[in-house]
């Protein structure tokens, strides 16, 4: 755990300059629109351990899967969203020594994350080995009122007469390094400079994305514009534009830069060059002053849908903020084709491709804080990829239209290379049927069953009847060789919430068909025929829901997380030296298999799914006898115990788990926020708040609280667009107010 960002309520600061933390600050300090975003990484050059971090949504490339060994069905590959190349890009030569952070010695340092106008500054002072002192402020955004736009501004001064040499590139020479085969996924087919302007438009191998960067750099000397760059290079891996001047002591130079950032996705291949050359003429002739106006407005207008207010403690607030900002900055929900990577922008791990943690953790956020359509396209998402469902599905040996989900993709093709992941943690299917009812139920937009969902449901529904088997000693249907969300369990039988979402499914979808029956005929009639559907197949799915096994402990009257459960040594987590924590980092694989210790929450998400099947004493029996057992090694862990603690009225750990997810990166509690932000589990962290300590609920078509206001907040409040109506929610002492 580290604790060196300062508390605030509207930003994240860093005081002074410690390079041990510079991969966790740049993950801190990440910024992003929904359509391209970066790591806080710096403008000038900086040759210390850096991770940099360019990415745009959408873009990515097919990295061949490495294995030790093969298997059937295994993914040809893993999806990376790739890092792109940079635009922020600035070299400073002062008396011919360049200026580096890694060799100067930094005598004040300041590192601050806006939240309130999504803006990204810099301030140090930093003294060269030449004996020249420089002062620096510096500041940049990703446009949300533009989202093809980004800006940057960087200023500065040195305490003696000195030679300048000021270069504005954009670095094409960009790598993965989480590449399997160290691989340069980019091809530059275009580089230019010319006046103060620089091009680069590069090209994906194998997926052939194209990506296209246009830069306008202006260079000012005491407020006068210096017009001319001298010298421009147009190497293939960075186009640069030079100046060099002399100055004064005290002299102020600024830099301004502009960036066009435009992909295939958007623009024909054929017209990116142009469409650039349009784009940054558009925004030629507004000042940084003008484009920071612009996206202090778009913030202000997200903030007023989305902001949570918490009176009387700083540290809570600011991490809520925090985790609302990188929601904000990941996904705006105006394009179907994207979604919601781990990572989001901030980092290469997971290949930034689309797990379910979107259905599970991330829906809730968008279908309350925006419009309906930002939810739906969530949701449509998964609809469009329902071929390539059913045809991962034909890949393990499934038939008739049965649809296995991916556990990771990119375009709906599983491309997660662990077999127990791949084959066996198939509880993702239940998820995004879950999701479907959760956006009806949300927003009654009852419509959506029969335009798309119903057609996911029975894809779904055919794969779980296929996946189960009848057992003779048992009597019931089990379900044999699968992963819970706990993953430090794997090929189990009966994990009981696996067996338990299937069931679900299957009765979800049976209803379903009976209301599209019965209010859309027509496009039941359509649902039918493209699926081949056909009403015989209701008799077994209703076979299987009313005979599932459950494995369940008398002795302990809890179910079990699956057979065999009670064989481990139950061992509560407090019994672990801290040396031994996180146990994924410090046990062979070997005994954490054979532990009782739970990744995540397991049972305890399907309470959290179906609480209204359970009673107050059987959530707090499970929650005792769980919980202890519990390392919350996921980070999508604490979210759900905290909200679960809260409908049980257990304030202190609500509140103390509210904090573990909240401030999951600010603080690193799992020793991994160097490789990017816990995106998908900032939602979960909205959640806490929203549906633990607000208590909110949709019952009956009503929305309803149930608050529970941790002792030391004075008071919470923030706004839930709920069917079209934006309600205004104020929670103290006194009570509960709601004001339309």
């Amino acid at each position: 755990m580290k604790n060196y960002i300062k508390h605030h309520p509207w930003e994240i600061i860093e005081e002074g300059f410690n390079t041990e933390f510079n991969r966790v600050s740049e993950s801190l300090f990440s910024i992003g629109n929904g359509k391209f975003g970066q790591r806080g990484n710096f403008e000038e050059t900086f040759t210390g351990d850096s991770l940099v971090g360019n990415y745009v949504a959408g873009v990515y490339y097919p990295d061949k899967t490495r294995v030790g060994w093969w298997k059937n069905g295994y993914p040809e590959y893993f999806a990376k969203v790739l890092n792109a190349p940079n635009w922020t890009k600035l070299s400073i030569k002062i008396n011919g020594e360049i200026l580096d952070l890694s060799h100067a010695k930094v005598t004040k340092f300041n590192r601050i994350l806006d939240m309130k106008n999504g803006l990204l500054k810099r301030n140090f002072i930093a003294k060269l080995k030449n004996g020249i002192s420089v002062t620096v402020q510096a500041s940049r955004f990703c446009s949300l009122d533009q989202d093809n736009m980004g800006a940057l501004s960087y200023s500065f001064t040195v305490d003696q007469s000195a030679e300048i040499e000021v270069s504005s590139y954009i670095d094409g020479n960009i790598r993965n390094e989480d590449a399997n085969y160290d691989e340069f996924f980019w091809e530059n087919i275009k580089s230019e400079s010319n006046d103060n302007q620089c091009t680069l438009i590069a090209r994906t191998k194998k997926t052939h994305f194209y990506v296209g960067l246009k830069t306008e750099t202006n260079l000012f000397v005491d407020n006068d514009k210096i017009n001319r760059f001298q010298s421009h290079e147009s190497a293939i891996n960075s186009p640069t534009v030079s100046s060099f001047f002399s100055i004064e002591p005290e002299q102020s130079i600024v830099i301004e830069k502009k960036v066009i950032i435009r992909s295939s996705l958007d623009v024909d291949k054929d017209q990116l060059d142009d469409v650039l050359v349009d784009e940054i003429n558009n925004i030629q002739n507004l000042s940084y002053k003008d484009l920071i106006n612009n996206q202090q407005k778009a913030w202000a207008k997200k903030w007023s849908e989305s902001d949570i207010v918490i009176e009387g403690d700083i540290a809570a607030q600011q991490a809520i903020r925090f985790n609302i900002f990188q929601l904000n900055c990941t996904y705006s929900g105006n394009d179907e084709r994207l979604n919601i990577g781990p990572k989001g922008f901030t980092g290469e791990k997971y290949g930034g491709s689309t797990y379910w943690d979107t259905e599970a953790y991330c829906l809730p956020f968008y279908q309350s804080t925006a419009d309906k359509s930002i939810a739906k396209n969530l949701l449509i998402y998964r609809y469009n990829h329902l071929p390539k469902a059913i045809e991962n599905a034909k890949k393990l040996g499934f038939s008739d239209g049965a649809a296995l989900y991916p556990m990771v993709t990119m375009n709906g093709e599983e491309c997660h290379n662990e077999w127990e992941i791949t084959f066996e943690e198939i509880h993702r299917n239940g998820a995004i049927a879950y999701a479907i009812y959760d956006y009806i139920n949300y927003t009654a937009d009852k419509k959506y069953l029969a335009e798309y969902g119903l057609e996911v449901l029975i894809g779904i529904a055919r794969f779980w009847k296929q996946r189960v088997n009848w057992s003779e000693e048992k009597q019931a249907y089990v379900m044999l060789g699968v992963t819970g969300p706990n993953e430090f369990e794997n090929n189990v039988n009966n994990n009981w919430y696996t067996n338990k979402m299937a069931t679900w499914c299957m009765t979800y979808c049976d209803e379903s068909i009976d209301w599209v029956k019965k209010h859309f005929p027509s496009d039941f009639e359509r649902i039918c025929e493209a699926s081949s559907f056909d009403d015989s197949e209701r008799k077994d799915w209703r076979a299987i829901s009313t005979q599932m096994y459950y494995p369940f402990s008398e002795k302990h009257n809890v179910y079990l997380q699956q057979d065999g459960f009670l064989d481990k040594e139950l061992i509560p987590v407090s019994q672990l030296s801290d040396d031994e924590r996180p146990i994924v980092e410090h046990w062979s694989w070997d005994k954490i298999l054979r532990s009782c210790y739970i990744k995540q929450a397991d049972i305890l998400q399907g309470f959290y799914y179906f609480e209204h099947e359970f009673t107050h004493e059987e959530l707090k029996r499970h929650y005792d006898f769980y919980e202890p057992l519990t390392v919350h090694e996921s980070s999508l862990s604490p979210c759900i115990h905290s909200i679960l603690a809260a409908k049980l009225g257990d304030e202190k750990r609500a509140y103390d788990f509210y904090l573990r997810t909240a401030r999951l990166d600010l603080n690193d509690y799992n020793n991994d926020t160097r490789d990017g932000l816990h995106i998908t589990s900032m939602a979960g962290t909205w959640m806490t708040i929203i549906k633990g300590f607000a208590g909110m609920e949709v019952k009956n078509d009503q929305l309803t609280f149930n608050p529970l206001l941790p002792k030391n907040w004075e008071s919470l409040s923030f706004k839930i667009n709920f069917r079209d109506e934006v309600k205004h929610v104020f929670i103290d002492r006194l009570g509960l107010k709601i004001n339309e």
